[in-house]
């Protein structure tokens, strides 16, 4: 076999960290820059530190301490009448990764931020065929990743599957932060009525990112985890995964899409756990 080699520039996804500043350091996150406002104010509507657009006075990127020119710190004020984010039961210090977005929370318990949206109660449908289209659609329009091929995307999209924002990233969790912080900042909450579409699985985070913002379809081209099934269950949320192609599973709130019937709760809900090690 004749190994054939080639030297040259290649394109990759950035990674930097973000720290967001609440009075304060509050959160560090990696991701990929740009958009950094909307998902500095993203992750506070998602993590329950804000509940509304007038929830935030000022949002502004600003240098770091100790790198001038590196502009990787978003810092928020918020209005007088909302609560300090380091205080009551949830108090933690956030450090997120690009591959995990729930990381240092205080307790179990407070991981599941309670959203102030019915969710369960949005009664849009959507058709298979809808549903069929999104991932080429999210994928035509992935500009970084048509570059670098290494960023994960999430979709804001109408029941009709027209798209209304895409955001990229890193991290499944920051894509998701940034389409929720466009919508804070445009007034858009609660999205009632709309389906987000996001690249690689679903994690309970992104259950519980799409609860906060009033979102009430989750699609993903991969598989849920078994908590992130008990999350939409509870939230009222329709969630569909391994959505590639023709095909695609329901897991929970199966009657918004059109013609699909629910199956009984021991066949959405298989477990598998690694092997223990010897």
């Amino acid at each position: 076999m004749v190994v054939q080699t080639r030297v040259g520039p290649d394109s990759l996804a950035a990674e930097e960290p973000l720290e967001i500043r609440v009075g304060g350091p509050l959160a560090v996150t990696m991701r990929t820059p740009g958009d950094d406002l909307d998902l500095a104010i993203g992750f506070l509507l998602t993590e329950g530190v804000i509940r509304r657009t007038s929830d935030v006075l000022t949002a502004k990127l600003c240098s770091g301490d100790e790198e001038p020119n590196s502009y990787n710190v978003v810092d928020v004020r918020l209005d007088p009448g909302v609560p300090a984010p380091d205080g009551g039961p949830a108090a933690r210090n956030f450090y997120t990764t690009s591959s995990c977005g729930v990381c240092g929370k205080a307790s179990i318990e407070a991981v599941r931020t309670r959203s102030t949206f019915d969710v369960g109660a949005d009664p849009v449908t959507v058709a298979p065929a809808v549903l069929a289209a999104l991932p080429d659609a999210l994928r035509r329009r992935q500009r970084a990743f048509d570059t670098t091929g290494g960023l994960h995307a999430a979709g804001l999209f109408t029941p009709d599957g027209d798209l209304v924002c895409l955001r990229e990233d890193v991290g499944r969790h920051n894509a998701v932060d940034k389409v929720v912080g466009w919508a804070v900042r445009h007034e858009r909450l609660p999205l009632a009525g709309h389906v987000l579409m996001v690249s690689g699985r679903t994690s309970f985070e992104l259950c519980q990112k799409a609860w906060m913002a009033g979102i009430p379809v989750l699609a993903a081209v991969s598989a849920p985890s078994t908590l992130a099934v008990d999350l939409a269950t509870e939230a009222g949320l329709t969630l569909v995964g391994f959505l590639r192609g023709p095909t695609f599973n329901v897991y929970s709130g199966a009657h918004r899409v059109q013609g699909v019937q629910a199956a009984p709760p021991d066949r959405l809900l298989p477990t598998a756990r690694p092997a223990p090690a010897h």
